[in-house]
């Protein structure tokens, strides 16, 4: 008889999860040392939690690079499938085609007394076989060894075709179930962040939380406003982009969301460049080499400003130390200093 085993307590492991207890329970939540005696846990700071929640969120945002960049793969993957197909169907109908002119000759000779072995090829189980017995191609006349060369050609193509199909097709796959282990990164991480702030009171939440006037970049101390950007930018199509960019101040951070209404920081930094007629590459780490690489000191209106070591955070340079970011779903577009991340590099695209 089996012996029953107690069921294994699953253990929700790892800082961020602690730390979500930890302000969950705020100040009630205890550590037993062994003399049974219980100890409170300190909460964390306003500041702490703070450092705790953009953690998160720029986990998120690597996460949604990611997702972001598996979309892209798997929308191409889908086209060149579909391309294929269509191919497919194109030569399949031009194999019919030519199979019943064939068709229509043997019957012809059939109906003469001659048996040619054309007719043997519309009643063969696998034509492409057939068509390469050497001795079918020895037992018929120059008219009909052309019409089955090609028969012969296009049953290749066809079968070329339906090999590149299940090489896309498993592509596909593959993508798509990147997109899916992305996507639940992303709802994992941003759940946590939320977990984390819905456990403090309404006034660490309001010390946690951007003020309202700041994310706009209404209250940024000497804004760059959008005139003296398009007038400083190398060109009218990045004046073109930083319109497009004051236009969506305000608008709320969505990850995976390229607008109009929406974005996520790459998705405003491609959306932009695309309303001027560039064409940008979907993610942080494609769009940092879609242009000229320039050293900070050479910052110009309408560059690129990439953040942190793995690149996974972009903005527009506006001038004077400032650019337009979607930076978090805490805040929405808005005009912000470029100290305020880890400098990783700028292109310039026009």
């Amino acid at each position: 008889m089996a012996a029953h085993r107690k069921p294994r307590q699953r253990s929700l492991g790892g800082t961020t999860v602690r730390t979500a207890v930890t302000i969950a329970l705020a100040g009630a939540a205890t550590a037993t040392g062994f003399d049974g005696t219980g100890y409170a846990e300190p909460p964390l700071s306003p500041a702490q939690a703070k450092a705790e929640v953009d953690r998160l969120y720029r986990e998120a945002e690597v996460a949604t690079e990611k997702y972001d960049g598996a979309k892209e793969q798997a929308a191409g993957a889908q086209r060149r499938l579909s391309a294929l197909r269509d191919e497919a169907a194109r030569r399949m109908d031009r194999l019919n085609s030519a199979r019943e002119a064939l068709g229509f000759a043997a019957a012809a000779q059939y109906r003469g007394g001659g048996v040619d072995p054309t007719v043997r090829l519309l009643l063969s189980s696998d034509p492409g076989q057939y068509l390469d017995d050497a001795a079918f191609a020895e037992r018929v006349d120059g008219r009909q060894a052309a019409a089955v060369a090609r028969v012969r050609a296009q049953l290749r193509e066809i079968e070329r075709l339906r090999g590149a199909e299940r090489v896309e097709l498993a592509s596909l796959t593959s993508r798509q179930a990147e997109l899916q282990r992305q996507k639940r990164t992303v709802t994992e991480k941003l759940g946590e962040a939320r977990l984390l702030l819905s456990r403090l009171t309404e006034s660490q939440r309001a010390q946690v939380a951007e003020p309202a006037s700041r994310s706009a970049g209404r209250g940024l101390l000497g804004a760059v406003p959008a005139s003296q950007a398009a007038a400083e930018a190398p060109d009218a199509r990045a004046a073109a982009a930083l319109s497009y960019a004051y236009g969506k101040l305000g608008s709320p951070y969505v990850w995976g969301a390229t607008g109009p209404n929406a974005f996520d920081c790459s998705g405003l930094v491609q959306a932009a460049y695309q309303s001027a007629g560039v064409s940008l590459p979907r993610t942080t780490y494609a769009q940092i080499d879609a242009g000229r690489r320039i050293p900070r000191s050479a910052l110009l209106p309408g560059d690129l400003v990439f953040f942190y070591s793995g690149v996974s955070h972009v903005g527009i340079y506006v001038g004077h130390g400032q650019m337009i970011h979607a930076p978090n779903p805490s805040a929405p577009v808005r005009l912000a200093p470029i100290d305020e991340m880890p400098f990783a590099g700028a292109t310039r695209v026009v």
